[in-house]
């Protein structure tokens, strides 16, 4: 059974920067502490009002960090522009609204879906590994399927969000859906990533499916590293992550 791998979301490294203005904490080094403790690769998620990341944020990472760079960001022709002139290893294209905190959920791909195939294509023409961030569902996999992206990143907030509200018979329910969202995506041929609101106790539950080959975690692991760290909230990730797995191939 293939490694899985995890990738590092730094965009609240920013957040935390932007708060007060000036150069602390920086992003980038949180990036290069993340690959130290472990991290397969760093995402970045440069929205429209730039309330996290910035575009300067994202030509260091690009320079700087020696894992693959995940670049997040809306359909739009500005951030086309921007990832084709960046050129990071994988773009992952979710929904943007202005008013919402954070991405409450999956890209519409199904309406969207002649809009995107060749806003994808120039991605991977460029040379982009290019991802989709869906809702865990039947229809919204084979959308992309058939927009050709080689690679879904299915929303896991729903179920996560079951858990932290203590409804167990949804959080139950959800990570059945999201089982069968799994197996059905790579089925089909494309490889599969899970990620959005993942902590410890649900990372290692969802490593055990075999299928998945990445998890993106961002939020838990920068408030994490508040009270221990980011080397060892990373390394703990990585621990149960790598329980979950090992439980799959028992």
């Amino acid at each position: 059974m293939a490694p899985l791998r995890l990738g590092v979301n730094i965009d609240h490294v920013a957040t935390v920067r932007n708060a007060r203005g000036g150069p602390r904490p920086d992003p980038l080094r949180a990036a290069k502490l993340a690959i130290e403790a472990g991290a397969d690769g760093i995402t970045a998620h440069l929205r429209e009002d730039r309330r996290h990341i910035q575009d300067a944020d994202m030509a260091a990472l690009k320079a700087w960090i020696d894992k693959p760079l995940n670049f997040e960001m809306a359909a739009t022709g500005q951030m086309l522009d921007i990832a084709l002139k960046i050129k990071p290893h994988a773009v992952c294209l979710v929904p943007e609204k202005r008013t919402e905190r954070t991405t409450e959920g999956g890209l519409d791909v199904v309406s969207a879906h002649d809009y995107l195939v060749p806003f994808v294509d120039e991605l991977k023409r460029a040379g982009i590994r290019v991802s989709l961030f869906i809702e865990p569902s039947a229809e919204a996999i084979e959308a992309a399927a058939s927009i050709k992206s080689p690679v879904v990143e299915l929303h896991t907030g729903a179920w996560c969000h079951a858990i932290e509200t203590g409804d167990a018979e949804r959080a139950e329910r959800e990570f059945a859906r999201l089982g069968k969202a799994i197996g059905f995506a790579a089925a089909r041929g494309l490889e599969v990533h899970a990620g959005h609101g993942l902590d410890y106790d649900t990372a290692r539950r969802i490593a055990a499916f075999p299928e998945l080959a990445e998890l993106n975690i961002g939020h838990f692991l920068v408030g994490e590293a508040i009270f221990i760290g980011l080397p060892e909230a990373i390394r703990r990730m990585r621990a149960a992550m790598s329980v979950g797995r090992a439980g799959a191939a028992s």
